[in-house]
């Protein structure tokens, strides 16, 4: 009897673990109600100053204590308020150029819960966007160009002094330095050296503010041209003078005169006499100013129709104004 009792017990336990009584009743937990709220281009400082971030996005947010009430409290704003300074404290560390790369580390820090400084609320925030204002993001993209075009300017200004400072203090120190230099660039052109070095002197005398030296002055001879003549006045120009550099330029008469001078006939001998005479009057249907000028230095008396000499030689001396020339009358 006793072990029968025994079996149907032992049954009724693995029917129902748990017998009525045997459990004490829990309240169910209250749902967690979650809550959401949209902020819109709300300005975040920047490490820049006057250059705000302006953010947006989805707050979602709960309270940390789900049965207390929150007619005291406003959980909305303080879960606003959080999501913001924790989002503020990673923009005032960061420079407004990279503004979507900044974007996305919000979202990565933001978008896990975390209480408000009071504990009240837990919030995240999710969707969220990092911009700039129009004429702040056009500021910084003149900025940005202007910081590129002044680091080439600063290469090239570098590149340049370098330059004057190898050209002035090695190469062109003379014109021996300039020649080797020259030289090494056109190995394979040293007659085209040779013909340059008359160049090379003159560069390297102007990089050094002094003269072409002596030795290589022939090579450049328009750079230093013969002294000037001094220029005679017709006064002073002799008939046996030939015509040169800074004289006034030769005439007729002075030509003829010339002429004369190298053949050696002088003023006054009847040869000259003659000869001038004849001269004159072919010349004087041309040119009768140079006909008598000719007459007038060799005896001729100014006209065609004075005396002459005799065809042989033997008649007087030609005469003029009434006198005899003197033979040493010059041309």
């Amino acid at each position: 009897m006793w072990i029968t009792v025994s079996v149907l017990a032992a049954r009724a336990r693995r029917r129902d673990p748990f017998p009525p009584g045997t459990l004490i009743d829990h309240p169910a937990p209250p749902v967690v109600e979650r809550r959401e709220l949209h902020i819109t281009r709300v300005p975040l400082p920047s490490k820049v100053p006057d250059y705000d971030f302006l953010f947006s996005a989805r707050v979602r947010w709960c309270p940390v204590d789900p049965t207390a009430g929150d007619q005291l409290t406003n959980p909305g704003a303080l879960a606003v308020e959080a999501v913001l300074a924790r989002a503020r404290a990673i923009t005032a560390a960061v420079e407004p150029f990279r503004s979507s790369l900044v974007q996305h580390e919000l979202n990565g820090a933001l978008g896990v819960m975390a209480p408000d400084r009071e504990d009240h609320v837990q919030a995240m925030a999710l969707d969220v966007v990092l911009t700039l204002s129009d004429a702040d993001q056009e500021r910084l993209d003149r900025l940005a160009a202007i910081r590129k075009d002044e680091t080439v300017w600063e290469h090239q200004r570098r590149y340049e002094q370098n330059k004057r400072e190898y050209l002035g203090s090695d190469v062109l120190t003379s014109t021996g330095s300039a020649v080797v230099w020259w030289l090494a660039k056109n190995d394979d052109h040293v007659e085209k050296t040779v013909k340059d070095i008359g160049l090379l002197a003159r560069l390297s005398s102007a990089a050094n503010n002094t003269e072409v030296s002596e030795p290589f002055r022939h090579l450049v001879p328009e750079a230093f041209p013969p002294p000037p003549v001094p220029e005679q006045t017709p006064s002073t120009l002799r008939p046996e003078d030939p015509p040169g550099f800074g004289f006034r330029e030769a005439d007729t008469a002075d030509l003829i005169s010339e002429a004369f001078r190298r053949v050696g006939f002088r003023p006054g001998e009847d040869e000259s006499i003659l000869i001038a005479d004849q001269l004159a009057m072919a010349i004087a249907p041309r040119d009768a100013v140079a006909a008598e000028e000719i007459r007038r230095r060799f005896g001729g008396g100014g006209s065609p129709t004075g005396a002459h000499p005799h065809p042989n030689g033997s008649g007087p001396a030609q005469m003029q104004g009434g006198a005899p020339v003197s033979p040493s009358e010059p041309f």
